[in-house]
Order: structure tokens, then C-alpha cells, then sequence
């Protein structure tokens, strides 16, 4: 079910049977419109219950408006290109930048929001793990774009891991292998289920045996418990969550004496900073990760915009692809 539409400035005007540029004056400019005229807009808008957009009002005001980035670990690789590329987008638009770690909480995801919501005028929310009707509830009153996540109704920009997650099992397939696991992440993940979504649809059209377990932290500290769970279902190929995750269950692989690639072959996604460094080199699936923040913030300022050639919301989807590196090779026989 979507989220109730927010009223809008056009709908106003169309009510009040003046321009939008009417309506927009005579809540934010009240001395230019003629008092009737504003009277009578102001009583429209109260009945449909309109509330003045706060991006748009900034942007349109020519004040610098603030929006707020909330990321579920400031301190995973994989948001450092989404960061810089909205980073880089809000500044170009004239906007004010923050940042915020969730910490890998909902609630902590929906507390921030309420708290900065005095100060911020729009949100971008990375991989966010709050519930889908909570963050309808909160796209009510607030400026919401989502990054790597997608609710429907409201705008995002997401890398579509199905392209890459298919080059995996066809890569994998490739080399013999007969069976994969997937190491998934959070159990309120987006990008986890539509990782194995894609794994399991692929690895079924080639006649692979495909198992999901976990969750596991999206850390390198949560590698040796996926490892150990990985080997003891015995598939030849260990597919992670994320790159971090990879790289933990490779230090755990080495400890046990399991040769990488040599009897089982490991795969993460992201490909972050260091992925081609461990050793042996990790094979992940990459993305725009930068052109996602960039493409997230572009949302956000065509949302508070009142141009009508710009409507929202608005879907960007790019594509994934599989970097092959050493971690992988032929199945043990």
C-alpha cells in the first residue's frame, strides 16, 4: 500500500483556482498578493491540509537549505563512495551537509530523524533498516530519499545487484562449482534479500544447489562465524553479504588451513577500498556506489522543487557487475 500523498502546492492552486506561483507567494510573500486573494489561498491551503515544504521554501527563499545523510555504520567502506558523491552533489546545489550513524538501528534511524528535523530539511537514508510502513509513517512529514533501498512510493537510487549476483553463479558455474552458500547480513537488509533473491533465481537456471544462512554482522568480526557456518554445509562456493564480511571469512579460512581458492572459493559485494589487497585478492560485485549518493541528493532537490517538468517521486536503478579476482577458481574435485 503507498504512502497518502502529501498535498501539494498545485493542488492548492487548483482549488483556489490561481497559479502556483500565487500560492506560493502569498504563503511566503504575503505582501505581494492582494489581501483577498491571500485570505482566500490561506483558507484553501488550512482546508486541504497543506503544509509549506521546508526544502522547497529554502531553495526557493534562497536560503541555504540543510539536508542530512543517515548511514546504518560510518565506519563501513562500502558508504564512503555513497557519502562523497552526495556529499559532492549538496554542495554543488548550495546545501548544507550533514552526517549521521545509525549505528545499524531502526530506532536509532527513525530518533535521529524526529530529533534533527528542527534544523534539517530533507533526509537520505543509506540502506536504511527501518520497516517499510515506518518510513511511510515518517515520508509523511518529512523530505525522505532512500539509497541501496526501496520503498514503494517514495524516491530512491539503488545499485541493482541482480546483474552482478547472476555474473556470480554464472562465473561460479563456470568453474564447476555445483553448489553456493550465501552469508546474508541483517535480516532487515534491502540489498540482502535482493541478493539472494538473484542468487537463488540463478543458481536454480543452472542447476546449482544454492542455501542462505545467517544473519551475520556486515563486519570483518562476524567472518569467522560465517566461515565456520559456510564450511559446514559443504558447498565448494561461499558467497558474503558484503566485502567485509568476505575479508573476515578469508583470515578465518586461513586459520583453519582452508585453501582459498584451491577447496572453496569466496565472493563478496561492494568491492571496497582493500578488496584487491587481502589475500588472496577478493572476486566481489561493484557498483556506482558514488553516482547513488550524487543521484539521491538530485532526488532530494527536484522533491522540494516546484517545477512540474521534475516530478517526484523518482526511481534511479544502476546496474552491478563482477570484478574477478584470485578468490575464486576451479571447483575441488
Amino acid at each position: 500500500m503507498d504512502s497518502p500523498r502529501r498535498t501539494t502546492i498545485y493542488d492548492v492552486a487548483r482549488e483556489a483556482g490561481v497559479a502556483a506561483s500565487t500560492v506560493s507567494r502569498a504563503l511566503n510573500n504575503p505582501r505581494r498578493v492582494n489581501p483577498a486573494t491571500r485570505d482566500h489561498i490561506v483558507a484553501v491551503a488550512e482546508r486541504l491540509g497543506y503544509r509549506p515544504d521546508p526544502l522547497a521554501t529554502a531553495l526557493q527563499s534562497g536560503h541555504k537549505a540543510t539536508i542530512a545523510m543517515l548511514v546504518p555504520d560510518i565506519t563501513n567502506p562500502h558508504f564512503f563512495g555513497t557519502i562523497r558523491g552526495a556529499e559532492k552533489r549538496a554542495s554543488e546545489a548550495g546545501l548544507t551537509f550533514i552526517l549521521a550513524n545509525t549505528e545499524e538501528s531502526a530506532d536509532n534511524e527513525r530518533n535521529r530523524i524526529e530529533r534533527l528535523s528542527r534544523s534539517v530539511d530533507g533526509f537520505v537514508l543509506a540502506a536504511s533498516r527501518m520497516e517499510e510502513e515506518t518510513t511511510r509513517e515518517l515520508a509523511r512529514d518529512y523530505n525522505l530519499v532512500l539509497v541501496n533501498r526501496q520503498v514503494r512510493g517514495l524516491p530512491s537510487a539503488v545499485v541493482d545487484n541482480g546483474a552482478g549476483s547472476r555474473q556470480v553463479v554464472e562465473h561460479l558455474a563456470s568453474l564447476g562449482h555445483r553448489s553456493l552458500v550465501y552469508l546474508s547480513g541483517p535480516h532487515r537488509s534491502w540489498p540482502a534479500a535482493q541478493r539472494w533473491r538473484a542468487l537463488r533465481a540463478a543458481a536454480e537456471a543452472h542447476g546449482m544447489a544454492a542455501r542462505r544462512l545467517g544473519p551475520f554482522p556486515p563486519r570483518a568480526e562476524g567472518g569467522g562465524v560465517a566461515a565456520d557456518a559456510g564450511l559446514g554445509a559443504g558447498a565448494t562456493a561461499l558467497v558474503a553479504h558484503n566485502d567485509l564480511l568476505a575479508i573476515g571469512m578469508l583470515r578465518r579460512l586461513a586459520e583453519r588451513g582452508v585453501s582459498v581458492p584451491g577447496q572453496v572459493s569466496v565472493v563478496g559485494y561492494d568491492d571496497i577500498f582493500g578488496a584487491d589487497l587481502c589475500v588472496p585478492a577478493l572476486t566481489t560485485v561493484a557498483g556506482p556506489q558514488e553516482e547513488a549518493g550524487r543521484a539521491a541528493v538530485e532526488l532530494l532537490t527536484r522533491k522540494g522543487s516546484l517545477s512540474r517538468s521534475q516530478p517526484a517521486p523518482q526511481q534511479v536503478v544502476l546496474p552491478s557487475h563482477l570484478v574477478i579476482r584470485r578468490s575464486t577458481g576451479p571447483a575441488a574435485p
